[in-house]
């Protein structure tokens, strides 16, 4: 057995308790599988009183996470803190500088940081490794660095965020409204200090952003991603959605295009009966498509102590045993900047507005998608209160810069009550 491999872990969550729960009970299965004894020389967190549920006493104690990954009895700093900045980002950058190899489930510092972070690991002989930042407890970005390694990418999908599944399959089978089932999320502690991390699809949009950087060879550009919460999306939605065998998801796609890389995360409908539809509650899905392999779908819950955990041991143990691939599996200054490309791939769309109730209020605004040339594949007026009528409708394929188009002229006739609702149906 060679010489022990020693764990400096700043943030002491959920997730940090969880590794140094999978480190104490299970030790020599570890030992067993990569050659080294795995323990942690020290860690770090905001309170040293708080009960964790682990028996600490063991490991020396830094209020300051940089400290920490300085230490020289440390050769992997494990980041679990969060945050783009702070705190986060100086440890790391800190641990980079002093040699040590960087594990880290922080989505938001590589999505902001991922390109300059790549370039100083690679500058100090080290790497970071993020799998447990992407999707929880599945391996992702082990499949696209090694498994997939082999081929040319064509298109990345899937349902990134376990809350916002959880808030919208909730809202389906039980047939609760939006703003109840948040309630429900929030008070389960399923949501973000800030919720809008989660809904506004943000958190998802960092995950998506990384595994396209991983997947075409691209430096991280958050900010070219097109974001869309689940805010607007009502219990009607989910009826309308359903009554025409469809389910709403959280969708992140991400495909090169001879325009240059699209990223999109928003809400869409996709087919009951497949794969992503049928994802229930807190589960995550990724869908890969590579030129050679086809496609495969990993499927596995997104969060959670476990399965998050599990996802940073993986990452000790590849390193552990010497495997030390680039950060987003080729060199950093191998990444080319992508021009960002907003989809151009026409579709079917699901059209939710409200009309004013007055006569040829439906008429100007079907005469505004035919000018458009948008064509109505259904149509559908409810009954209404007040002095508006819902009205769903559900285009034929086009393109989402005609329906952006046709949406503002809509808007120009003075027939809308509050502002459209348009949802991307996706053939998956």
């Amino acid at each position: 057995m060679t010489a022990p491999l020693r764990l400096g872990i700043a943030g002491l969550g959920t997730v940090g308790t969880g590794v140094v729960r999978i480190i104490q009970d299970k030790a020599d299965l570890l030992a067993a599988r990569c050659g080294h004894r795995i323990e942690i020389s020290a860690v770090s967190a905001r309170s040293r009183a708080k009960d964790r549920g682990v028996d600490l006493s063991a490991y020396a104690w830094e209020d300051d996470p940089v400290a920490l990954a300085r230490r020289d009895d440390v050769d992997i700093f494990v980041e679990l803190m969060g945050g783009s900045d702070g705190p986060a980002k100086a440890a790391t950058e800190a641990a980079l500088a002093a040699g040590k190899d960087v594990v880290t489930a922080n989505k938001a510092l590589l999505a902001h940081h991922g390109q300059a972070l790549a370039r100083a690991a690679e500058e100090s002989g080290r790497t970071i490794r993020f799998e447990a930042a992407v999707a929880g407890g599945i391996p992702v970005v082990k499949a696209l660095t090694e498994g997939l390694a082999g081929n040319g990418m064509t298109r990345i999908m899937g349902v990134m965020n376990g809350t916002c599944n959880y808030i919208l399959t909730r809202m389906q089978s039980a047939g609760l409204p939006y703003e109840e089932v948040f309630a429900e999320a929030d008070a389960l502690g399923f949501l973000e200090a800030d919720p809008e991390l989660d809904v506004g699809g943000i958190d998802a949009g960092h995950k998506l952003a990384l595994l396209a950087a991983t997947a075409f060879g691209a430096q991280v550009d958050f900010d070219a991603v097109e974001l869309q919460g689940i805010g607007e999306i009502t219990i009607e939605d989910i009826h309308a959605a359903a009554d025409m065998g469809y389910r709403i998801k959280l969708l992140g796609v991400a495909q090169m295009t001879d325009r240059g890389l699209e990223q999109r995360m928003s809400p869409c409908l996709v087919p009951a009966s497949s794969p992503l539809g049928q994802l229930e509650g807190g589960t995550n899905m990724v869908v890969l498509e590579g030129d050679a392999v086809e496609q495969i779908v990993l499927r596995g819950p997104g969060a959670g102590e476990g399965p998050t955990a599990s996802a940073v041991m993986g990452d000790v143990m590849d390193l552990a045993r010497g495997i030390r691939t680039p950060i987003f599996g080729q060199p950093a200054a191998t990444l080319e900047k992508r021009p960002a490309a907003a989809s151009a791939t026409p579709a079917p769309y699901y059209l939710r507005f409200s009309l004013l109730d007055k006569p040829g209020a439906l008429a100007k605004v079907a005469s505004t998608l035919g000018d458009a040339g948008i064509s109505i594949n259904r149509m559908r007026q409810y009954g209404h209160a007040d002095s508006s009528a819902p009205v769903l409708i559900v285009t034929h394929k086009t393109a989402r810069s005609d329906l952006k188009s046709a949406i503002e002229a809509m808007e120009e006739l003075g027939v809308l009550v509050g502002n459209p609702v348009a949802l991307r149906i996706e053939d998956v």
